[in-house]
């Protein structure tokens, strides 16, 4: 995902993106970390720490992004699961 496509759907600014992404910028807040972690589904755990794990490919990750865009709940996607079992 580009920067620019990250900063529109988030609603963080390109140039704050790119100065965390640069390592400029090193103290984001919360908020902003939770917007980016929200699209990229992943925990924020994993934009704190360069030791996490990489998490899902780019195509799992747009099925995620769908199915949260979606207004599917956790619980129901538990039970979508649990059926599926």
């Amino acid at each position: 995902m580009s920067i620019s496509e990250l900063s529109t759907k988030s609603g963080v600014a390109k140039s704050y993106i790119s100065s965390l992404e640069r390592n400029l910028q090193t103290n984001p807040t919360i908020l902003v970390l939770e917007k980016i972690s929200r699209i990229l589904c992943i925990k924020v755990d994993a934009l704190l720490n360069e030791q996490a794990d990489k998490g899902m490919d780019e195509e799992w990750m747009e099925i995620m992004h769908d199915v949260i865009g979606s207004g599917i709940s956790k619980e129901e996607m538990r039970e979508f699961i649990q059926d599926r079992k």
